[in-house]
């Protein structure tokens, strides 16, 4: 695991203004700090609730909130952040081996993740405990 926190970074998207409605873009190398390799989207979550947490060994993923708004709680085991995604032109960029989870749907919202891989399941780390023990050294 090479994910350090101070990582985790907002983006701002390129946003051409438009009287007809605005246009918001994302090129994988240019914008998002790696090769986009997989898209997938969360939504009908109902209002208030959450996603449980995990983190991933080697992906890296860059999540947006095309509608709606939540929150994104990253950690690395010792520290915490919390970031609320509400605007479809800003993005989060979590490297590998940070914990994130994601809390506070709005109703209706609609969540967007850009991967650096495609699905591997061996690839998640699914319980908090096993994380800590991995990013600390102690398997």
């Amino acid at each position: 695991m090479i994910g350090a926190l101070n990582e985790c970074r907002k983006i701002q998207l390129p946003k051409i203004h438009d009287v007809r409605g605005n246009l918001t873009f994302a090129e994988g190398e240019r914008h998002i700090p790696f090769k986009i390799e997989r898209a997938y989207w969360i939504y009908d979550v109902p209002g208030g609730e959450y996603r449980p947490g995990h983190a991933y060994r080697t992906l890296s993923e860059f999540i947006v909130s095309l509608s709606g708004s939540f929150d994104v709680e990253v950690t690395d085991a010792e520290r915490t952040e919390r970031y609320q995604l509400n605007r479809s032109y800003n993005g989060l960029y979590i490297p590998p081996g940070i914990w994130r989870r994601l809390e506070n749907f709005s109703t209706n919202s609609f969540c967007l993740v850009l991967a650096s891989a495609d699905y591997h399941e061996d690839d998640y780390i699914r319980d908090f405990d096993e994380f800590k023990r991995i990013r600390f050294g102690r398997q």
